[in-house]
């Protein structure tokens, strides 16, 4: 994740600060609201990691493969991200 958690816990809060003065969102538990907004954004910032770590086990199946072949481990990297974003439907 390229943002660390307290930056995200920072975001959230100033998040559902913004929606409810807008008159988007009543609460009575805001800790409650804010920590929610917190998970969901992790959860979706650290999609990517799980990408990469996917495409690495993938490519690693792959490695001697790849070796005898000559491809290239960033471009067979990216192929097989852009793949996995597909399938997953993630914007990266």
């Amino acid at each position: 994740m390229i943002f660390s958690k307290d930056y995200v816990g920072y975001l959230a809060r100033q998040t559902v600060k913004h929606l409810i003065a807008q008159k988007m969102i009543q609460t009575d538990k805001l800790a409650l609201v804010e920590e929610r907004v917190a998970a969901a954004l992790i959860e979706e910032l650290s999609l990517e990691d799980r990408i990469n770590d996917e495409v690495r086990v993938i490519l690693e199946a792959f490695q001697d493969d790849m070796r005898k072949t000559g491809a290239s481990y960033p471009e067979m990297f990216k192929k097989v991200k852009n793949e996995l974003a597909r399938k997953y439907k993630a914007v990266l």
